[in-house]
């Protein structure tokens, strides 16, 4: 109920963007309950995206409008787009591991059951805060370097124009709201109240219709709103 009622006056703008919140104490008076019950709250709120904690200082609202635009572009780069809007953009590969049969991958990427598909993870980076999870999914029969170049990769796009595939885009993609897994928290660095938007695709080359790539991309929903 009180992280309710702090929600509430929220959104309805009685707390601004950035403006300090009532103390433990405060808050545990005006509304006559333990000060841990309001800590836990603050905590709770904190874990949802709503409020940040400075030490020392308090708690204060997080200013939600600040969040990244992103905007799904077929044939654009993630990358490349967020390098034009931020200074501090950068990507991280993160691995790149051979993977065993998958009755979704394999079909998708019109590979055999005794071929090799390939999983490389980039994590994409706003200053020090983890924002998103790419996978790609390559098959070896179509890229033979992909065992030996895969850790050093960062960007697909830039890779793919490197094998003369210029004119690169992502057919229909479907949209899904997760919760992030163990790992997914640990590496995006986010709580497991904090759903992820997950985006799943193929990645094609329009000249010859090949299938160069299935993708599964991660995106931390209280770091970005959507463009569609």
């Amino acid at each position: 109920m009180l992280v309710d009622q702090i929600l509430l006056h929220i959104n309805k703008g009685k707390f601004a963007a950035n403006q300090k919140l009532p103390s433990e104490h405060e808050l545990a008076d005006q509304f006559r309950v333990p000060r841990m019950i309001v800590r836990k709250a603050y905590e709770r709120l904190q874990e949802l995206g709503y409020i940040y904690s400075m030490q020392g200082k308090g708690s204060f609202v997080k200013d939600r409008k600040k969040q990244i635009p992103l905007v799904f572009s077929k044939d654009v780069s993630f990358s490349e787009k967020m390098r034009e809007l931020y200074s501090d953009y950068y990507s991280e590969n993160v691995g790149c591991e051979p993977i065993p049969y998958h009755t979704e991958i394999y079909p998708s990427l019109s590979t055999d059951k005794d071929e090799q598909v390939y999983k490389i993870r980039r994590l994409r980076f706003l200053g020090k805060l983890p924002i998103a999870l790419h996978t790609s999914y390559i098959s070896e029969s179509l890229f033979q370097d992909i065992g030996e170049l895969g850790n050093t990769i960062t960007s697909m796009f830039e890779y793919y124009r490197s094998k003369g595939y210029t004119d690169v885009y992502s057919e229909k993609s479907i949209l899904s709201v997760i919760f992030p897994t163990e790992f997914e928290r640990e590496i995006l660095q986010c709580s497991s109240l904090v759903p992820l938007l997950l985006l799943e695709s193929r990645c094609l080359d329009r000249e010859t219709g090949t299938v160069l790539e299935v993708s599964k991309i991660r995106y931390r929903s209280d770091c970005f709103t959507y463009i569609i």
